[in-house]
C-alpha cells in the first residue's frame, strides 16, 4: 500500500483542509495555473491560426513553389515563356508530396472606365487551374471555366470592384502595352463573372484572373507556352525539402522559388508571433510555478506537527516530501482541468461564432481573429506545464528535510 498517497488523499478530503488558513492561497495557486493555461491556449491558438490563415491566402494565389525561367525579372509580368512539354507536367510524379501543378502567366494592364482608370495585373490561367483554393474567397458571382475557347470572363477583387463601381455582369476595357511604347496598346474587353476578397491587400489591389489565351495571343506565344508553373504541396512543413527535390528534377535553365522567398517580408512578420507565444508561455509557467511554490510552502508550515510525528514514526524525508508532492500534483491537475475547460470553451466559441474581430483587418490580412485548435499542442502544453510546475515544487519540498521532529511536534 502506498501510504504517502493515502495520507495525501486524506489531507485533501478533510474538511479542516478546505477551511484552513492555506485554503485561500491554494485557491489562488489553482486559479493561477488555470489562468495561465487559458492565456497560453489562446496565445498558441490565435498565433497558429493567424499564421495558417495568412499562409493559406498567399499560397492560394501563388502556389507553394514557383518554377520559372532564370531570365524572368522581378516585375509582375511574364516575359520569357516556358513550354509545357516538360517531364514534370501535368503530373509531377518524380517527387512525392506534390498535390497539383498548373501553368499560368501574368501581364500588366490598365483598366479604363469613363471616369477612372486602375493599373492591374492580369493573371492568365488555363483548364489546369485548380479553383478550389479561390472558392473560399469568392463573395459574389461564380468562377469561370476556360476549356479551350477564348473567354472574356474574369474574376476581380472586391477592392477593385468597389473602387471602379463594378458589379457581376459588368463589362470593361483594359489596355495592355506592346514591346514598343510607340505601338498602339492591345485593347481587351472583359466581363466580370465573379468577385473575390482575400483580405490580402497586396493581392486584392493588383490582380484579376482571366483566360491564359489572352496573354498567349498578346505575347505571340504558342498555346503550349506559359509564363511559369505553380506547384502546390500536400504539406507546407516540407516546403524547403520539396523545393530542393523539385529543383533537382527540373531542367538547368529553370529556377525554383518558394512562397517564403517571394513574400519574404510577410512570412518574417508572421514568424514574430512564434517569439511572442514562447514569451507568453514562459511568463505564465513561471507565474503559475511561483504561486504553486507559495501554496506548497504554506501547506508544509501548516502541517509542521504532522511532519514531526511522521519523522518520529520513522518516515524518511523523501517519503514525507512525496505526501506533499502528491498533494501539489492534485492541485496542479485541478488547475489544468479548469484551465482547459475555460480555454478550449473560449476557443471553440470564437471558432464557431467569430465573436472577436480585428479593428484593422488590412493590417492583419484577416477580419476575424482566427484560431487553430490542435490536439498535438494542447497535449504538449499540458504535459510541459505539469512537468515544469512539478520540477519547481521539488525545490521548496527540500525544506521538509530541515525540520526537526522534536521542534516540529512542539510547533504551534
Amino acid at each position: 500500500m502506498n501510504y504517502e498517497f493515502f495520507i495525501a488523499k486524506r489531507i485533501i478530503g478533510s474538511k479542516a483542509y478546505k477551511s484552513s488558513v492555506s485554503a485561500p492561497i491554494i485557491k489562488i495557486g489553482i486559479a493561477a495555473i488555470a489562468i495561465g493555461i487559458v492565456v497560453m491556449l489562446i496565445a498558441i491558438a490565435t498565433g497558429l491560426g493567424l499564421q495558417k490563415k495568412v499562409r493559406e491566402k498567399v499560397v492560394a494565389f501563388n502556389g507553394h513553389i514557383t518554377i520559372n525561367n532564370y531570365d524572368t525579372n522581378e516585375s509582375n509580368e511574364s516575359i520569357v515563356p516556358i513550354s509545357i512539354d516538360q517531364e514534370f507536367y501535368p503530373q509531377f510524379n518524380s517527387v512525392e508530396g506534390i498535390k497539383h501543378i498548373q501553368g499560368v502567366a501574368t501581364k500588366f494592364g490598365i483598366i479604363r472606365t469613363e471616369t477612372d482608370f486602375e493599373g492591374i495585373v492580369l493573371k492568365g490561367v488555363g483548364n489546369d487551374y485548380d479553383w478550389t483554393y479561390l472558392e473560399d474567397f469568392l463573395v459574389e458571382g461564380e468562377l469561370p471555366l476556360y476549356e479551350g475557347k477564348l473567354s472574356n470572363d474574369v474574376v476581380i477583387s472586391s477592392y477593385l470592384a468597389n473602387r471602379l463601381q463594378f458589379k457581376v455582369g459588368d463589362t470593361f476595357e483594359t489596355m495592355f502595352g506592346k514591346e514598343s511604347i510607340d505601338d498602339i496598346p492591345f485593347q481587351r474587353k472583359f466581363k466580370v463573372v465573379g468577385i473575390f476578397n482575400s483580405g490580402f491587400q497586396d493581392i486584392d489591389k493588383n490582380f484579376m484572373i482571366g483566360d491564359l489565351s489572352h496573354i498567349q495571343r498578346m505575347n505571340k506565344w504558342e498555346k503550349t507556352e506559359v509564363g511559369n508553373f505553380e506547384v502546390y504541396l500536400e504539406d507546407f512543413i516540407q516546403l524547403l525539402e520539396k523545393e530542393q527535390q523539385i529543383r533537382d528534377q527540373t531542367p538547368s535553365h529553370l529556377d525554383t522559388q518558394t512562397i517564403e522567398e517571394k513574400f519574404y517580408t510577410t512570412f518574417e512578420w508572421i514568424k514574430i508571433f512564434d517569439n511572442n507565444t514562447y514569451g507568453i508561455i514562459a511568463i505564465m509557467i513561471i507565474v503559475a510555478g511561483i504561486n504553486m511554490i507559495t501554496a506548497l510552502l504554506v501547506l508544509i508550515l501548516e502541517r509542521t506537527q504532522m511532519i514531526g510525528i511522521l519523522k518520529a514514526l520513522g518516515s524518511s524525508n523523501w517519503s514525507i516530501r512525496k505526501v506533499f508532492l502528491y498533494n501539489a500534483t492534485y492541485l496542479i491537475g485541478l488547475g489544468l482541468l479548469w484551465g482547459n475547460i475555460i480555454g478550449l470553451g473560449l476557443l471553440f466559441a470564437q471558432q464557431q461564432f467569430e465573436l472577436l474581430k480585428f479593428p484593422d483587418p488590412e493590417q492583419y490580412y484577416v477580419s476575424v481573429i482566427p484560431v487553430h485548435i490542435g490536439l498535438d499542442y494542447i497535449i504538449l502544453l499540458n504535459i510541459g506545464t505539469f512537468i515544469a510546475c512539478f520540477l519547481m515544487l521539488l525545490i521548496p519540498s527540500i525544506i521538509i528535510s530541515k525540520i526537526s521532529p522534536v521542534k516540529a511536534i512542539r510547533f504551534e
